[in-house]
């Protein structure tokens, strides 16, 4: 074994020098092999940061749009150019396939050609002549520092939503990546420097729960923007408002699929096929119950069964199917819930635990797994496994389908599966879901759209990029101007004292 890379926090435009009181390790998943070792920051050393950021962002905040602009593109075609690097990084420590983790910088790559139109979202309003010589204007001004904490199922993508946004607007940023995958974070960070970002405006600091704390509370931190499981979700919202800070924490999610009796069977089984076992399933948009409106199901389960039949689950630098698990502990939890399943009275149709793995060492491994007739109530549909685990339900109607999505606690994604374009659209005014596919059973949308659920899948009420990106890192100000005319002596030409 090789000797584990040392992965620091990125202050100041430099990489850390000091040395840490505590680290953690960093596996390649694939290979169960330890390939870094984390710095971990303490709460003065947040602190730290903290202070460097807030002294960046008294001169960036005041830098010109066309100027902010400039970097922008800069740091679009840095990233397009490095992407299989980024990629590459994501596969070692992440374990998702290539083509997988170069989609994810692709989708990010989005969110940076939406920040780069930065001068026109943040066009304010005027209106000449509201009362006698007396007009009204508005404007939208930076935050100051602002906090991301991402987490490690999209370790470039879920920054990427968040960070460009916030620096067009004028913000200084604090991220903190998952300690499991860290790598990918600090690269892309870096290419901010070289498109010509002053130092200090953007900056990474590495932690787990002290630091986190750290950011939720810190008096010079405006706003936080997280993505994670719902308990989390709901910690990191409750603590920084209760700091006074404006929140988005965007939860955990259980997505369901409705297929109807008229769709097309086919497209519907490969669309539940990528959606639900992509990226072993660690996806907050992936598809993890589907709803099969009888007399369907037998068919769909068959043509399911086929398909996971013919992927290939290994090391994703292989060209393989699907990659590993993110952690050997997870892995064990998500492969907890087969037993548990067939407990409580669910077909357990494809075991994941079976069959040959493309992969050298011990890797994190659970192959594709397919339950059915599982029914509410079962940890394998109540719970959020994030894990390739799909579970086919089995329903008599469309009603009772919508009703099993619309009494989930969870409200991120789901999709519909049909050709019946007056169900399609029922089905989109009735569905109590934040983004909804039809026909597309990953509905994330394009980053000038915003990406966010309802339900426990969202405290605070704004989701992530998009325009409510924008509004969420800045404030509104709106100026009421009056001027004296001189050709008229300077008097007051009527406008009313108590309007």
């Amino acid at each position: 074994m090789s000797t584990p890379t040392r992965i620091t926090h990125l202050v100041g435009g430099r990489r850390w020098e000091d040395t840490p009181e505590r680290t953690s390790p960093v596996w390649n998943p694939a290979t169960g092999e330890q390939i870094g070792e984390l710095d971990l920051a303490s709460a003065s050393d947040v602190d730290a940061v903290v202070g460097t950021a807030k002294e960046a962002w008294q001169s960036w905040g005041d830098v010109s749009l066309a100027a902010r602009t400039q970097v922008l593109f800069r740091f679009r075609e840095l990233l397009n150019e490095r992407k299989e690097d980024i990629a590459a990084l994501i596969t070692a420590e992440h374990g998702k396939v290539l083509s997988d983790a170069l989609g994810e910088v692709t989708r990010g790559l989005e969110v940076v050609e939406f920040a780069c139109g930065i001068p026109h979202l943040l066009k304010g309003g005027f209106t000449e002549n509201a009362s006698t010589k007396v007009d009204v204007y508005s404007m939208r001004q930076s935050l100051g520092v602002v906090a991301v904490i991402s987490p490690f199922n999209f370790p470039a993508m879920v920054p990427l939503w968040f960070v460009p946004v916030a620096i067009a607007c004028g913000n200084a940023v604090v991220l903190k990546p998952s300690e499991k995958d860290p790598s990918a974070a600090v690269a892309v960070a870096e290419l901010w420097r070289e498109a010509g970002l002053p130092d200090g405006v953007m900056n990474v600091v590495h932690g787990d729960k002290e630091a986190v704390d750290a950011l939720l509370t810190h008096p010079d931190v405006r706003a936080v923007s997280f993505v994670g499981s719902t308990p989390i979700a709901r910690y990191v919202y409750e603590t920084a408002t209760a700091a006074g800070k404006r929140v988005q924490a965007l939860g955990g999610a259980k997505n369901h699929m409705l297929v109807l009796p008229d769709a097309d069977l086919d497209l519907a089984a490969d669309a539940a096929v990528n959606a639900g076992f992509g990226s072993a399933g660690e996806r907050c948009m992936a598809i993890s119950a589907l709803l099969a409106v009888e007399p369907i199901a037998d068919e769909l389960v068959a043509k399911i069964t086929d398909r996971v039949g013919k992927l290939v689950t290994g090391d994703g630098t292989r060209g393989t199917d699907m990659g590993p698990l993110v952690t050997r502990e997870h892995r064990d939890k998500v492969a907890g819930y087969l037993d548990s399943g067939v407990e409580a009275g669910a077909e357990l149709v494809i075991d994941g635990r079976e069959g040959d793995i493309d992969a050298d060492g011990d890797g994190f491994f659970l192959r594709p797994t397919l339950f059915d007739r599982v029914e509410p109530g079962m940890p394998v549909y109540d719970d959020e496994i994030f894990g390739p685990v799909l579970s086919v339900v089995r329903v008599q109607s469309y009603d009772e389908g919508l009703k099993l999505i619309n009494d989930n606690p969870y409200g991120n994604g789901t999709a519909i599966f049909t050709n019946d374009g007056g169900a399609a659209r029922r089905f989109q005014h009735e569905v109590e879901v934040g983004m909804v596919g039809i026909n597309v059973p990953i509905p994330v949308p394009m980053a000038y759209y915003s990406f966010g659920g309802w339900k426990n899948s969202l405290f605070g009420d704004s989701h992530a990029h998009g325009m409510e990106g924008v509004n969420f890192y800045t404030r509104g100000k709106v100026v009421t101007s009056r001027w004296l005319d001189p050709s008229h002596g300077g008097l007051n030409l009527g406008f009313p004292q108590n309007t």
